[in-house]
């Protein structure tokens, strides 16, 4: 009985390996050699119009792989007959920069139709959004396919919300197999982009762990009242809201953090001597994302037959 269990556990762990090893680095250097310079023009026109939409790319990135994994399903569009993740409590009127992934798609089509997946076009946009803003570089792993279906349900349940608490983050994070370091240094990426104050209101209004001039700032364009500016926008870091830096981490350490789940990073917690680290680390903190990136890209990927290459990102074939 004890050696059948030690077999299946050994076939598990081999088939589970076996789908991580199906990605690399150069699984498109002979089908679609352009694709990386393709993807890294798109981006740069994009973001250099728009700084913003960087971070709106990563956040993409990010909310699809935290879903049943890194395969492009979060790009999927609801249709009278499909439900998909767009409008889930987590992404209505907050995701964005589909638009971009759309023409970059567009554009390997032309170079290379019917070989490069939605979900690898998603992840190295997001390095090269990180890249463009002045961040870190990686070698981004490819070979996932498209899934060919989405899900509300766990797009709910799954992304980490702005109000979860460092114990409710360190364990959605330990759900998808990322540690509290990579929580911490993933949890960096609000060094860019914008916030809607239905996000902060609750924080600037009600808690006591920051600084008050800081609160005063923000209640000035996020009302008290629930209804009131909801969509109105904040920087995640009030400094350098289009550089990707390690301000972010130095705001936490002056109770400047804008939403509750960046500020319980630096609160008396397990994870202050992270923040420490960082904000008096720049170094340490660019080579952690970079890495806590490449694990994310990890998640779950549809490889081999598994799931599509999708010809256009926005449905299924």
């Amino acid at each position: 009985m004890a050696s059948n269990i030690a077999i299946l556990v050994i076939v598990v762990t081999l088939l589970w390996q076996g789908g991580k090893a199906q990605l690399s680095t150069n699984f498109y250097s002979t089908s679609c050699p352009n694709l990386l310079s393709t993807v890294k023009s798109g981006v740069k026109s994009a973001v250099s119009s728009q700084p913003r939409m960087g971070a709106s790319i990563l956040r993409l990135f990010f909310h699809d792989c935290f879903v049943n994994g890194c395969d492009g399903s979060i790009l999927l569009d609801d249709t009278s007959s499909f439900t998909g993740e767009q409008n889930a409590g987590p992404n209505r009127n907050s995701a964005r920069g589909f638009n971009v992934i759309d023409n970059i798609k567009s554009a390997v089509e032309k170079a290379c139709p019917g070989v490069v997946s939605c979900a690898d076009i998603l992840a190295i946009a997001a390095r090269d959004s990180v890249v463009q803003l002045g961040g870190p570089n990686w070698n981004v792993k490819v070979g996932r396919r498209d899934a060919k279906t989405a899900s509300q349900a766990a797009a709910n349940s799954n992304i980490p919300a702005p109000s979860m608490s460092l114990s409710q983050l360190i364990s959605s994070f330990r759900a998808v197999g990322l540690s509290t370091r990579d929580m911490v240094a993933l949890s960096g990426a609000h060094t860019i982009g914008q916030s809607r104050c239905t996000n902060f209101r609750a924080r600037i209004y009600n808690e006591t762990n920051i600084n008050t001039a800081f609160a005063t700032l923000r209640q000035r364009s996020c009302p008290r009242a629930a209804g009131s500016g909801d969509g109105n926008l904040a920087p995640l870091d009030i400094n350098s809201a289009n550089s990707f830096d390690n301000s972010y981490f130095k705001n936490l350490m002056a109770q400047r953090g804008l939403l509750h789940s960046d500020q319980v990073l630096f609160n008396g917690g397990s994870t202050d001597s992270i923040v420490r680290g960082y904000s008096n680390g720049p170094s340490s903190f660019n080579s952690d994302f970079a890495a806590a990136m490449i694990k994310m890209g990890d998640i779950s990927p549809l490889t081999g037959s598994s799931g599509e290459i999708r010809k256009v990102c926005g449905k299924t074939n």
